[in-house]
This record gives structure tokens, C-alpha cells and sequence, in this order.
């Protein structure tokens, strides 16, 4: 059992029922989770009315295609001497880049602050490179970021974006001494989102999120393709505090084609308006982008900065010779946005997921031989076919 984290107040009952609720979780320590007074009874669950999402490979405006930097021990979070310079190596958050920036972001700019340098080169422009530079200007460093591309045409910027913390971060046999490490990072970024709701261009923001499967979902094994090692749930076991909890809905208010619905709230990050976000902060406090491309970790030694925080993700596998790197290939495309839509689907056993961003709904796919692809290729068949699936679903779906 894991220890229970309960609202706080002052009423009694709150304070005894707190009592005796701890134990440790998998990796030996304690952790807060959900509050069970926030349990939800399936049959008082009500789904509204949803609007079916239009799919149709005549509405496909975008497809995209990126490499994510997936390492086995977990990201590269360390300080670095390379001759003169001190270089501060942060990247492999595999699929997790933009959920866990914020708090890679904050350890990065504590190795660098323990250089004792205040003029600071970032090298990426990516979601890992523009928070890090962010972060080391608010602890009053002069940052200059050095990058071949920057937004909309770095890999980052053809993710999925959602929060999803915990996607190919670490092997399950290397999670026990990355666990705490993982957890603060992933808490310190929930909580800079929380203060990004309701900016202008909704760079970030709430949606629902419906998991459909074929099976219970207790039955479903690990999240990744086969041939994949197994991952843990952080989410689940260390941080299942920070959202409400997720509810199965009863067959009487099941809408889909499936005989197991799950809903849960779901973070959403809207690249393109939360891109333009961060390069104007940087910018704003006095940062500069400099167009530069980096051949070998020999370049380091040319910048005039000698502490250097390297945000370059899966670049890191040629210009650092890491094979640590494993390539993960993902592939998305867009669908004319449609404002009205309120929610989005993840239906693993159709291999296809959408959701409902601001700049086009965004329909993923999962291949089979994504794992250890290094080939960025576009494959259109393949978009088409997952916008085929989506909409078998769409077209199946009943009034409740």
C-alpha cells in the first residue's frame, strides 16, 4: 500500500483518517498518492455529449517525423571538464523532453552556478535548451543559446505534447536510483505549468483524455511496443498526487466501441503558441540566439564562455559519439484544428491516439519498428492509415 496523501484542513476527520496511511513504494521510500476521499464511483460518472472528431486524410495539414533520445540509465544530468570549459550535459529525456524541461532546467543551472561563471553558452533551441536558458537567466546568468535550428523546425517542436513524465525515461531495471531524481524534476515542472494556464495563445492547458481498450485495463501490460525493455509508472507510483484521479466509465455511459473507457484530465502543451512563449522570455531578458552547428565535442573549446549546459537531445549521439542513445522514430500528423473539441483518445490496441491541440489535432501513431529506428523518414501511408483508424472509431461511436 502506498501512503496516502490527504487534503490538509482543520476538520477532524481529516486529521485521523491520515493516521497509520504510510508505506514505502517500489523504490524504498515514501511517496504521496492520490487522496481516496477523491475516489469517484463509476456509476455516478456522466460522460457529455462529445463531438465526434472530424477524421479524414483530406484534412491531414501537417506530418511530422522526429527522433527521440531514449537512454537506458535515464537522461545525462552531470557537470563535464573538457579541457578549459566546464560543460554541463543535459539531454536524453527519450519521450519525456517537455514535461520534465522545468526541473531539468533547475538542476542544469545549479552545475552550472557551481562553476562560479556568470556569462553561460546553452547549445540546443530546443524544449530542453530554451528552459535551461531561462532558468540560468533567473539565477541572474548571462545566457547566450548557440543552435543549427531553432522553433518551429527543431525536433522538439514536432512532439506530441502532453504531460506524460514518464515516457521512455529508464529501463524499469535502472529506475531505483533515478527515482528521486525523477520525481523532483517532474514536480518542479508541474508546478511552473501550473503558473502557464491562461496566457494568451493557451500555451498550456487542461483537456480529457479517454483510454479505450479491449481488455480490462489491470490486464494491459507495460506502455512501449514489443521487442522494448520495460519502463516503470513513475507517474502512478510517485506522483498520482498531482491530478485527480482517473475514473472508468460504467457501459451505460460508454460511448465508444470498446468495452473498457477510462477518463482522466490530461496536461496539453500547445507547441507553436508555447514556443513563441519561451523564445520571447529568453529573448526579453536579454538572451540571444546564435546560429552555430557543432561537429565534435572538440567545438566546445571555441566558445568564448567557459561553462556550456549542452541541451542537444538525440544530436548528442553523433556530436558526443553516445551510444548510450537509443533512437526512438514518432511520427504525427495534423488535422484541421477543431475548436469545439473538448477531449482526446488514446486506443493502444488500434495503435492510433489524437489530441485535441490548439494548432491542429494531433493524431499519433505507433509503429512496431519505432525502437531503435535512427531513420527520420516520412512515411505518409502511414499518417493516412492511422487517420483511417481513428476514424473507424469516430464513425462507431453511439448516443448515450
Amino acid at each position: 500500500m502506498h501512503r496516502r496523501r490527504f487534503l490538509q484542513g482543520s476538520a477532524g476527520l481529516l486529521t485521523a483518517l491520515t493516521v497509520g496511511c504510510s508505506a514505502t513504494n517500489p523504490y524504498g521510500r515514501q511517496s504521496a498518492v492520490a487522496d481516496p476521499l477523491g475516489y469517484v464511483n463509476p456509476m455516478s460518472v456522466s460522460v457529455p455529449p462529445l463531438t465526434a472528431i472530424d477524421a479524414r486524410v483530406d484534412r491531414i495539414i501537417a506530418t511530422n517525423v522526429c527522433t527521440r533520445p531514449f537512454r537506458a540509465l535515464g537522461p545525462r544530468l552531470e557537470l563535464e571538464k573538457l579541457g578549459s570549459k566546464s560543460v554541463v550535459h543535459n539531454y536524453g529525456h527519450g519521450g519525456s523532453g517537455w514535461s520534465l524541461s522545468w526541473g531539468s532546467a533547475e538542476l542544469a543551472q545549479q552545475m552550472a552556478a557551481a562553476t562560479g561563471e556568470k556569462q553561460i553558452a546553452v547549445v540546443g533551441c530546443g524544449a530542453i535548451g530554451l528552459t535551461a536558458a531561462i532558468a540560468a537567466q533567473r539565477a541572474g546568468m548571462d545566457v547566450k543559446i548557440y543552435a543549427k535550428e531553432r522553433p518551429p523546425y527543431v525536433r522538439s517542436s514536432f512532439a506530441t505534447g502532453i504531460w506524460s513524465p514518464d515516457s521512455r525515461i529508464v529501463t524499469q531495471a535502472n529506475a531505483a536510483p533515478f527515482a528521486e531524481t525523477w520525481e523532483r524534476m517532474a514536480r518542479t515542472s508541474f508546478r511552473r505549468f501550473q503558473s502557464l494556464l491562461g496566457l494568451p495563445g493557451l500555451p498550456v492547458e487542461w483537456t480529457q483524455i479517454y483510454n479505450l481498450s479491449d481488455d480490462p485495463f489491470d490486464a494491459v501490460g507495460h506502455h512501449g511496443a514489443d521487442g522494448e525493455p520495460e519502463y516503470p509508472h513513475f507517474s502512478k507510483e510517485l506522483i498520482a498526487d498531482l491530478t485527480p484521479q482517473a475514473v472508468d466509465i460504467p457501459s451505460k455511459q460508454n460511448p465508444f466501441p470498446v468495452p473498457f473507457v477510462r477518463r482522466s484530465p490530461l496536461l496539453m502543451f500547445n507547441i507553436s503558441a508555447y514556443s513563441r512563449l519561451l523564445i520571447e522570455t529568453f529573448t526579453q531578458n536579454g538572451g540571444e540566439i546564435i546560429t552555430a552547428e557543432l561537429q565534435s565535442a572538440d567545438d566546445f573549446a571555441k566558445f568564448d564562455e567557459k561553462t556550456i549546459i549542452n541541451c542537444t537531445g538525440y544530436g548528442a549521439k553523433d556530436l558526443l559519439n553516445d551510444d548510450t542513445i537509443t533512437p526512438v522514430r514518432g511520427q504525427t500528423c495534423k488535422l484541421i484544428p477543431q475548436p469545439e473539441l473538448g477531449y482526446g483518445i488514446r486506443y493502444w490496441d488500434k495503435k492510433v491516439s489524437a489530441y485535441p491541440r490548439r494548432d491542429g489535432i494531433l493524431v499519433q501513431s505507433a509503429g512496431e519498428g519505432d525502437f531503435g529506428n535512427p531513420v527520420a523518414s516520412l512515411d505518409p501511408s502511414e499518417s493516412e492509415n492511422a487517420v483511417k483508424r481513428l476514424a473507424e472509431v469516430m464513425a462507431a461511436m453511439k448516443s448515450v
